[in-house]
């Protein structure tokens, strides 16, 4: 992190640190097998989802900050115009901002980085991981990662991590993956139009109530939601907001696939991810380092003597 990214929120940070200390889980036991401990470390144990409450914090400088960040998450169109080309917020995807397990929670995100990405190829910070989503997820460009608001955004994911020990895993982190499946367009534009209209509007431009999911004023190709398991994952866990966990995954796979066939802006510089390999099935374009993979070598005739 940059000094000037922490340089409102000391508190914040000391107090998550120390909270951090206090609540760490007690070292393995003597009696314990070498490979037992190893393996232990490698899989931790998922702690509890808690949000923290405001009380907790007594810096009424950092609870500003704090109060903002949630803000800038809640609001992004609006607060950051100039940073955001689509109709879109954090808080679409980070369900209450940020605070519900299952739905892309931000609770606890802070102790997770540091954190190598294999979609960019290096370790980032979690500035850099905050301007991904702006690029990508916001269809816009990034925020200064040492300015007053990327400070405020990280002191409130920040304070959603009081509590927990750096690299920790949480119960109800992310979004309960699913077994993929071959999802149908038909099936899922007829589904979209009895069900996602009333809210996502007929041409999936969005409406008041919901944001768009596809068109210009949406979210680009390289965002995590183009991609098919991430849509449908997150559809069938979160949507319908009045009956989340309603649907089948069966229903899940066909609106996602349904959505993500859909037109949506472009993302320059797609091309250049997951620079080393790995990149997920569900990615609905090619990147160089795939194109090498299914490149085939070249033959070399042998003259005859």
């Amino acid at each position: 992190m940059s000094k000037n990214s922490h340089t409102a929120a000391v508190s914040i940070v000391v107090v998550f640190v120390a909270a951090s200390c206090r609540d760490a889980p007690p070292r393995a036991s003597p009696q314990k097998s070498a490979a037992e401990t190893a393996q232990a470390s490698v899989t931790p144990s998922a702690l509890a989802f808690r949000v923290p409450a405001e009380s907790e914090i007594k810096d009424t400088v950092a609870l500003a900050s704090i109060r903002r960040g949630r803000a800038l998450i809640h609001s992004t169109r609006d607060s950051l115009p100039h940073n955001v080309r689509g109709a879109l917020t954090c808080a679409n995807c980070h369900i209450a901002d940020g605070t519900v397990a299952n739905a892309m929670p931000l609770v606890g995100a802070y102790t997770r980085f540091p954190q190598y990405r294999a979609r960019s190829g290096h370790v980032d910070l979690l500035e850099d991981r905050v301007n991904d989503c702006f690029k990508r997820s916001m269809n816009g460009k990034a925020i200064d990662p040492s300015g007053r608001d990327m400070r405020d955004i990280v002191s409130y994911i920040a304070f959603l991590s009081l509590g927990f020990p750096p690299g920790s895993v949480l119960k109800g982190q992310g979004v309960p993956k699913l077994v993929p499946l071959k999802g149908d367009t038909a099936r899922g534009r007829q589904f979209f139009a009895i069900t996602c209209v009333r809210c996502h509007g007929p041409d999936g431009n969005g409406t008041l109530l919901a944001p768009p999911l596809w068109g210009p004023r949406s979210f680009n190709i390289g965002a995590g939601m183009a991609r098919l398991n991430s849509a449908a994952a997150f559809i069938h866990e979160v949507m319908p907001r009045d009956r989340p966990r309603t649907l089948t995954v069966q229903q899940a796979y066909d609106v996602a696939t349904y959505i993500t066939t859909r037109p949506r802006p472009d993302f320059p510089g797609k091309e250049r991810d997951w620079p080393h390999g790995g990149a997920p099935p569900d990615v609905a374009y090619s990147t160089l380092s795939s194109q090498k993979t299914t490149e085939k070598p070249a033959t070399t005739t042998r003259q005859p003597r």
